[in-house]
């Protein structure tokens, strides 16, 4: 890839909201204005066919959309899979989509395990998931992002810290941030440390994109990221941080993934992340036929 330009995405702030199945016949009968893209991961839609392939078709040729893959397995032990890479590229043709990003964990060996897991913080494991990110890149043809996960175990043999790890990925690869505050905040509880220190360190210069979304706190106080319930005041402040640091707008999309509300109670979380890049940034919101064509 070319040395490294900030994102094209970063033209206006824009808000988003992941696209459910269950949303589908409230969004048919409109659009909330507060609601300028959509969210998809690919392994679910890519070769849909039948009513649910037209309807979201229908969609896409209307609004913008993102891909954000749940199964690459970036930092894993098995090969890359060049079959779903491949598959991927050719949806993201298909339907006008430009930006794609990953987790950077690993979810699979000699098949998936279906949950992400940390990779070791060490030089070594630094190399090997940059190659990947870099492979998987040259296949899709652009840069990916990558977002920062949510864990619940340290990987033992750490040698720097997980932003240190993050953020020398995300060079070596020459591959831009994903950014997920919510990740930060139950990583934060979970481990004791300080969000925003951890947020300063990352190299916010080159986020693409960003996640926001609530998680459940068990009996023991552990802290678990089910984008079940609402965003709470910690992680919304956390996102106004990370906007204040970034220098630059970036497209932000609300998780929703279960106990889903009715899409008027969604609308109301994504017309806030406008509200605070409004806020942060100051520019007036694109029309949505200029939103089409700037998410990069």
């Amino acid at each position: 890839m070319d040395s490294y330009t900030p994102p094209t995405n970063a033209l206006a702030p824009r808000a988003g909201l992941g696209f459910r199945r269950e949303l589908i016949p409230a969004l048919r009968q409109a659009v909330p204005q507060s609601i300028d893209f959509f969210e998809v991961a690919p392994e679910n839609w890519a070769g849909m066919g039948g009513k649910a392939g037209r309807d979201f078709r229908a969609f896409t040729e209307r609004y913008p959309f993102v891909c954000h893959g749940l199964s690459l397995s970036l930092g894993g032990p098995g090969p890359l899979d060049e079959i779903l890479l491949r598959r991927t590229r050719d949806f993201m043709r298909t339907h006008g989509i430009t930006l794609f990003t990953e987790h950077l964990s690993w979810c699979a060996d000699d098949s998936h395990l279906y949950d992400l897991l940390p990779i070791p913080m060490t030089e070594e494991a630094v190399r090997y998931t940059s190659e990947r990110i870099a492979r998987a890149q040259d296949i899709l043809g652009m840069r990916i992002g990558v977002e920062n996960t949510s864990t619940y175990i340290a990987p033992p043999g750490a040698e720097m810290t997980e932003p240190e790890f993050v953020r020398a990925v995300v060079e070596q690869a020459d591959c831009l941030l994903h950014l997920d505050v919510n990740n930060i905040y139950v990583n934060s509880r979970n481990f004791g440390f300080d969000p925003h220190a951890y947020l300063a360190q990352l190299p916010l210069e080159r986020t693409c994109y960003v996640h926001v979304a609530g998680h459940y706190v068990e009996d023991d106080g552990l802290v678990i990221d089910t984008h079940g319930s609402d965003v709470i005041d910690p992680v919304w402040q956390l996102l106004q941080a990370a906007y204040a640091r970034m220098g630059h707008p970036v497209p932000t999309c609300l998780e929703r993934d279960f106990n889903i509300p009715d899409l008027q109670t969604l609308t109301q979380e994504v017309a806030h992340i406008a509200h605070l890049q409004q806020q942060a940034f100051g520019q007036s919101k694109p029309s949505r036929s200029a939103q089409r064509q700037k998410v990069a």
